[in-house]
């Protein structure tokens, strides 16, 4: 079996051509495109003739009912809207085709062959533009009747504010935020800012780098410890470029076991661990769905 996986995010299709082992024959990246959902279809289908697969799964942003292949909601690309991508995508390429949402992959991907292999329940935390959400339950991803389960980028900061970017979660603690809360501090540019910049300032000890990171990790850690309450899950598995760096699972761990240790009440804890795949969860949870509804 060869099947053309797909990560699509709001700035790169990641693709790679797999088998039901995971073996890689090649992969590659591009630039997603701007234009509009007729574009983004027509890469795609590009991609999938050059390969030469047998079938396509897809991992993209959004709320995405699997079973229609249909996107209710595009995320970080919305003019995929209320959009039947999968029948649209048949028009051009007549093999199976799977979408699934692009955190509930990267769950799916870590609770097949990953760091959540061995629980029953989990939930997956990736940090990008935004935050990515997995739920898994009973060892299989739980989607919700509205397949909005684990959207936690959509968790409001504050009741009082207005709902715009700056008051959701995943707009206020994704890596663009960090990296600009550093910038600020340091009265930097934020174009000369990135992960190895400030994750080396942390490194030499750097006070306003440090103070960055105690900051970001002490609100994940709440968020960490809210989920926790809520879904009484056996461990966190974070993913993304933060996760890693050694400092910043040190801090986000060192600010949830504070957390625990100033609470009154006697709450089960929840464990944090990294993710196994980084960049290829997505990838390798597309390739897992693929396989789960066409094996």
């Amino acid at each position: 079996m060869k099947v053309l996986t797909v990560d699509i995010d709001g700035t790169y299709i990641r693709y790679a051509c797999m088998d039901e082992f995971m073996n890689i024959a090649q992969r590659g990246k591009i630039f997603t495109p701007q234009e509009g959902r007729e574009t983004l279809i027509e890469a795609v289908a590009r991609l999938f003739e050059a390969v030469g697969a047998e079938g396509i799964a897809i991992s993209m942003p959004g709320i995405i009912d699997s079973e229609k292949g249909y996107c209710a909601m595009g995320g970080a690309l919305r003019y995929n809207d209320d959009f039947y991508f999968r029948d649209t995508l048949y028009e051009h390429c007549k093999t199976k085709i799977h979408i699934e949402n692009n955190a509930k992959c990267a769950a799916m991907a870590e609770a097949a062959v990953g760091s959540l292999m061995d629980v029953e329940d989990g939930f997956v935390l990736i940090f990008s533009t935004m935050i990515g959400g997995g739920y898994i339950r009973n060892h299989k991803l739980y989607k919700g009747k509205h397949f909005a389960a684990g959207e936690v980028s959509y968790i409001i900061l504050n009741s009082g504010n207005k709902l715009d970017d700056e008051n959701f979660w995943g707009r206020s603690f994704g890596i663009p935020k960090f990296l600009r809360r550093y910038s600020e501090v340091k009265g930097m540019d934020i174009d000369t800012v990135d992960l190895l910049t400030i994750f080396d300032a942390i490194q030499r000890n750097e006070p306003e780098a440090v103070k960055c990171l105690q900051w970001y990790t002490k609100e994940i850690a709440a968020r960490i410890f809210n989920l926790q309450t809520v879904l009484d899950v056996e461990r966190f598995s974070i993913g993304g470029d933060l996760a890693k760096f050694p400092a910043f699972m040190d801090y986000l761990r060192g600010n949830l076991k504070q957390l625990y240790s100033d609470c009154p009440f006697q709450l089960p804890k929840a464990e944090v661990v990294t993710s196994k795949f980084y960049h290829d969860a997505n990838l390798i949870g597309a390739l897992q769905c693929y396989l789960a509804e066409n094996i």
